[in-house]
């Protein structure tokens, strides 16, 4: 590993917008691992007057040296450590939440292979780090720019097992609603990654009759690779199917994500599972603002602006999902990508929350959730990625932004460059990883689907080839 102070390191592409990301052994080794936590907790002393952080690590083989690495970091530079062990997302989030610890540190590589591995870093509130902290803590990695204590000084660290009052924290938001008559049936893949830890015994305190697939813990993920796609989700859609459930449901390898089957064997998406949850929340509140990033479907404000909504477009991204709800008030907040917060209970993107929240929905209103996902509109849509040298492709969305908004009404520009029209969108993006400019559409009709793809798509490629 590349840590010399002062150096031009290679291992910058760690450090990502949200998080950090490499493989063991490659990017990622012991002595860049104490680094962090030295960056890390030097950052968080200095320039936020944080001393106190909530830390816990995922199933991974590296997940143990990670986080023993990453303490003896945040030690040294005097910041007390909540250590929660192995344990799910949520739980690392709700120990940081409940010991009032001013950030929550989770080691996780999420849906990733299993040799990979890494670091998402929370306020104690719930609220995720934004890019510029992420990268403020990077240059004090890359520089060696460290604050070191006194002896005397050193941090202490603490053993607490959060999730007894994790899961009594939930079964008392949900267990009134849930326990009632027979209890509903449902499926549950966890993937063998950290929800094994958890999410049985939260769903089962809830009052729910679980059925488990891929229910062991298991660091290789050979039950199933760790992205829960629907093609990795055959054993989950069989057990639901042969089992008449109310519904499934499987995690991704952290727990930030959830993904559903319904009682039918159709995987809801997560705009149709996010409008489904958002209405019923809309109705009991009589009202309230939901967010959506820039990605998400127009069915959103179909669907819930008749129903009392205000919808709010945000940028792409768990920590601006996290961030406008605590400064909106929101009552709901969808990713495409699959994360989904309901503030009322907790800000940050525990995917627990879906299947407990859809549990009640189901309950409460009688009805199937194939039933429900039917009311909810799917429209047609595509993704494609158009390779762009990273030297221009930044240029080329600029270009692009200033032509749209002198030929289009209704142009978001807060994330990239969304175009809205009569029957449809498109979403024009840089990526933030690859040499890639990604284009979304939408539409009502597989007509008007192609028609925007052929047209914007030629204008994206006409510019790109200007600019090469």
């Amino acid at each position: 590993m590349c840590i010399t102070p002062g150096g031009d390191c290679k291992m910058k592409h760690i450090f990502r917008a949200y998080d950090i990301r490499g493989i063991w052994g490659k990017d990622l080794d012991i002595p860049l691992c104490l680094d962090i936590g030295r960056g890390l907790g030097s950052f968080l002393v200095s320039d936020l007057g944080i001393d106190r952080v909530a830390v816990g690590y995922d199933v991974r083989t590296t997940s143990p040296a990670f986080h023993g690495a990453l303490t003896a970091g945040l030690l040294s530079t005097g910041v007390d450590v909540i250590s929660t062990g192995m344990c799910s997302f949520g739980v690392a989030m709700f120990a940081g939440l409940k010991s009032g610890s001013g950030a929550s540190c989770f080691i996780t590589a999420s849906h990733l292979e299993p040799e990979w591995n890494g670091l998402k870093v929370y306020f104690g509130d719930g609220v995720g780090f934004p890019e510029e902290h992420i990268m403020a803590v990077r240059d004090r990695v890359l520089s060696g720019e460290f604050s070191p204590v006194d002896w005397k000084e050193m941090g202490h660290i603490s053993h607490e097992d959060h999730l007894p009052g994790y899961v009594d924290f939930w079964s008392s938001r949900y267990g009134s609603f849930l326990k009632g008559g027979d209890p509903l049936r449902v499926g549950v893949d966890c993937g063998g990654g950290a929800m094994t830890l958890s999410a049985g015994r939260v769903l089962r305190a809830a009052g729910l009759d679980v059925r488990m697939v891929n229910g062991e813990k298991d660091p290789f993920f050979r039950g199933r690779p760790s992205e829960p796609k629907p093609e990795n989700l055959g054993r989950l859609r069989e057990l639901v199917l042969d089992e008449q459930l109310a519904f499934g449901v499987a995690f991704d390898g952290d727990g930030d994500r959830a993904v559903v089957v319904d009682d039918a064997g159709e995987f809801l998406s997560t705009d149709r599972l996010g409008i489904i949850l958002a209405s019923s929340l809309v109705k009991r509140h009589g009202g309230g603002m939901v967010l959506a990033n820039v990605e998400s479907s127009m069915a959103v404000e179909d669907v819930l602006v008749p129903l009392g909504a205000r919808v709010k477009r945000i940028k792409v991204g768990h920590t601006f999902l996290t961030l406008e709800a605590k400064k909106e008030g929101a009552i709901f907040g969808v990713e495409r990508s699959g994360h989904l917060i309901i503030p009322e209970h907790v800000l940050f993107d525990d995917a627990i929350t879906a299947p407990l929240e859809l549990a009640r929905i189901l309950k409460e209103e009688g009805k199937s959730l194939s039933g429900l996902a039917s009311g909810v509109p799917q429209y047609p849509s595509l993704s494609r990625a158009f390779d762009c040298p990273d030297s221009i492709k930044f240029r080329v969305l600029d270009e692009l932004r200033e032509e749209f908004i002198e030929a289009y009404d209704r142009v978001n520009t807060m994330d990239g460059v969304r175009v809205d029209l009569d029957d449809g969108w498109v979403l024009i993006r840089c990526s933030n990883t690859s040499p890639v400019i990604r284009m979304t559409v939408e539409a009502r009709s597989d007509g008007k689907l192609r028609s925007i793809e052929r047209e914007f798509g030629e204008i994206l490629g006409s510019r790109i080839a200007s600019n090469g």
